[in-house]
């Protein structure tokens, strides 16, 4: 009997890249409605591309995606999208977007949980949930436009007061919530950071 990663394998299906799930369409949605045509955008984590793809079909702007696992990059060329593989926001030169999209691993895990299985990559943001979101807020600001700005989306799992108060003090001057979804478990919100 084989397990299911194996099937899947043998029949083509990518499981080591997270696929869309409530939180990925709903950043999907809030991007569509407020990236422009002319816009340059960059969607970290990309995953399967779907955020990516979605955005640049529904908009016409020009979309990158980045991920760390380099089968999430190959899954987002499939998909259509410019692809780079990248720690976050460091590969790219300042001010080069107009706007960054960012569904970050958020779910709380201990200093102990699989840092090479590539789905708990994609999946567990640190002990708070938070590490990964500040690691990026920390250099995002480098790399947005003038008067670029950041769509996060944000988990009351993570702590959407401490992510808007950690932006806060990297240079963020406003902070907007543009959806919420609520679930059983949590409340996903997408943020609007604008320096």
């Amino acid at each position: 009997m084989t397990d299911e990663s194996d099937l899947a394998a043998r029949r083509g299906i990518e499981t080591d890249v997270y696929d869309p799930a409530e939180d990925s369409r709903l950043l999907a949605d809030v991007a569509s409605d407020a990236v422009g045509s002319g816009d340059t955008v960059l969607d970290v984590g990309t995953g399967s591309g779907y955020v990516a793809s979605t955005v640049a079909a529904e908009t016409g702007a020009r979309v990158v995606g980045s991920d760390l696992n380099p089968h999430a990059c190959r899954r987002a060329r499939d998909a259509g999208i410019e692809a780079v593989r990248a720690d976050l926001v460091a590969p790219f030169r300042e001010g080069a977007f107009d706007a960054v999209l960012f569904n970050p691993p958020y779910l709380p895990a201990d200093a102990a949980a699989a840092r090479e299985d590539w789905m708990e990559v994609a999946l567990t943001g640190g002990e708070t949930g938070r590490e990964v979101v500040e690691a990026f807020l920390d250099d995002v600001g480098r790399v947005l436009a003038p008067s670029g700005y950041a769509l996060v989306l944000v988990s009351t799992l993570t702590g959407v007061d401490e992510v808007v108060e950690y932006a806060g003090a990297r240079g963020f001057s406003a902070a907007a919530a543009l959806a919420d979804e609520s679930f059983p478990f949590e409340t996903l919100t997408v943020l609007k950071l604008v320096r």
